[in-house]
């Protein structure tokens, strides 16, 4: 009984969201509120999304102009390279960014403990949470996306072995910082040392991806596409021959409510209207032109800019008004219009065509740390209310939530990608992320300022709740890993396969989450 009375409780809350008449509510009244205001939030999260990838797409496609000379001709040859490495674009900006709902919760949750001895529960909870949201619900969504019988497999197997190695050290770093070098403390260097450590990330990336001698893998990497975000023909070809805008609807969909599918361009028959096939070399010239004259009749940014709050409120899209079926036309009217507000709030984000795409990428995250803010108020409230071990919170709800935009990301590549390496990099890259950014800098900005005030460290008030569901996590993520090199050795390829074969998998990949999650909520619970 004395495990249960810790997860609910019967105290009342007197904390509120808005206004004060909120403790007047019945407190179950106040929870199912609470809850429906959490699921908004995600929602708002899935919709922010969507232009976070283009304009990450943006930043990736640029370029810059070498100049050489050819001793041969004597002449100057010009040619254009990649500013960003494929693999590093992979770890710091698709990751992150992905992540960023969950590293926001974190530092969030730092600075509101700043003065306090003790380290917030809810950020390391809720990453470790997402960590296995990541491996095992996304796996096993990825497993089964490729059409029945169809195999794609990680073509640079050495970059993934990097990644995927960097991903089990973070959280054995973890436990040795919680149990075994300073146990239920974080000093200062501990912090400072978790940060540095996703530099070596990204540095044995590199190396790996460029093959540097005596610190890469030798492994043979198989053919990849040589453009990882292809470039998209514009949508003005389109068979309503309606008007055109060249505003952000060129690449997004936002009429149907669906996140973006940024990775639909690799397939040569792609499901959504607003993505045409890459043209074959006989009809680049032409399409180039066609591009070419389009941008130069409407390149005026306030034009664009007001296209994209035209966009916003608009609540049917000429594929919806065809639809024969009136329920399901109403359903999807009522999806834009709970969709609504939203995509009016994100339309004031600046077009992602401006700067290579920085300023949209960077007020994205912006509006990402603002819904991640608003997410750890309402958590705290449900814990309030309700009784329930924050903790138990951050493992289940909040950590699935937050990493809605993972399984956004490896569900598209998974389903438009020839391999099958963005689909895995993304889930082991933003483990990685998770624990070096989203764990190491909040507990880089206690420990600093514990350091400066009191000259004390850091203390974990539950880290062996934490540490216990490190070793759940750990034991469990093994076993996904060696599935997926079972899957690789016996049909060839980590994803798709068989039917039958990728639905056994997914739900094994399901239950190792049921049993992480059941076994951590119990355990900071008190019940085991």
């Amino acid at each position: 009984m004395v495990g249960f009375s810790s997860i609910l409780e019967n105290e009342n809350c007197e904390s509120y969201l808005i206004f004060r008449g909120e403790t007047a509510l019945g407190r179950n009244f106040r929870a199912f509120l609470y809850f429906v205001g959490l699921a908004y939030c995600f929602i708002g999260l899935s919709a922010i999304t969507v232009r976070f990838f283009k304009s990450m797409e943006n930043v990736v496609k640029q370029s810059r102009e070498i100049v050489e000379f050819d001793p041969v001709t004597q002449t100057e040859i010009i040619r254009h390279e990649k500013v960003w490495n494929y693999t590093i674009a992979d770890i710091s900006l698709l990751a992150f960014g992905t992540s960023f709902p969950q590293i926001s919760l974190a530092i969030i949750d730092a600075i509101q403990n700043m003065g306090n001895l003790y380290a917030g529960g809810l950020g390391p909870g809720t990453l470790v949470g997402s960590a296995a949201f990541d491996l095992f619900p996304i796996h096993a969504v990825c497993v089964v996306v490729p059409k029945a019988g169809e195999l794609k497999k990680i073509a640079d197997l050495g970059v993934w072995l990097v990644e995927l190695f960097w991903s089990f050290w973070a959280y054995i770093w973890l436990y040795i910082i919680l149990e075994v070098w300073t146990p239920n403390v974080v000093t200062l260097w501990e912090a400072l040392l978790t940060v540095l450590m996703y530099g070596l990330l990204l540095t044995h990336a590199y190396a790996q991806d460029k093959c540097w001698p005596y610190i890469s893998l030798p492994i043979a990497r198989d053919e990849r596409p040589e453009d990882w975000v292809p470039e998209e023909t514009p949508n003005f070809i389109q068979e309503t021959h309606e008007k055109v805008h060249f505003s952000e609807t060129n690449h997004v969909n936002e009429d149907n409510g669906d996140t973006v599918d940024i990775f639909s361009i690799h397939s040569e028959y792609p499901t959504d209207s607003m993505y045409v096939r890459v043209p074959q070399r006989d009809d680049v010239s032409e399409v180039s032109h066609k591009a070419e004259e389009t941008t130069l009749e409407d390149t005026d940014l306030l034009t664009i800019w007001r296209q994209q709050f035209v966009d916003a409120l608009r609540l049917e899209s000429p594929e919806s008004k065809k639809l024969s079926n009136f329920y399901l036309r109403m359903a999807r009217i009522f999806w834009q219009l709970l969709l609504l507000p939203w995509r009016f709030i994100f339309a004031f984000i600046p077009p992602c065509h401006i700067a290579h795409g920085w300023i949209s990428f960077i007020c994205s995250l912006v509006f990402i740390s603002g819904i991640a803010y608003i997410v750890t108020k309402i958590t705290d409230l449900i814990s309030c209310v309700t009784g329930i071990n924050a903790y138990v919170i951050a493992f289940t709800a909040l950590a699935s939530g937050t990493s809605w935009p993972d399984l956004v990301a490896s569900k598209i590549a998974a389903e438009r990608q020839l391999t099958a390496d963005s689909a895995i990099a993304n889930i082991t890259c933003s483990n990685s992320v998770n624990i070096y950014v989203g764990i190491g800098v909040p507990w880089l900005i206690d420990t600093l300022y514990n350091f400066i005030a009191y000259r004390e460290p850091l203390r974990i008030q539950n880290a062996a709740g934490l540490s216990f569901s490190l070793l759940v996590f750990f034991c469990t993520s093994a076993g996904c890993i060696i599935v997926l090199v079972l899957r690789r050795l016996i049909f060839g390829a980590e994803l798709g396969g068989p039917k039958l074969w990728a639905w056994v998998t997914c739900i094994y990949f399901m239950l190792l989450w049921v049993i992480f999650v059941v076994l951590s909520s119990l355990k900071v619970s008190g019940i085991i």
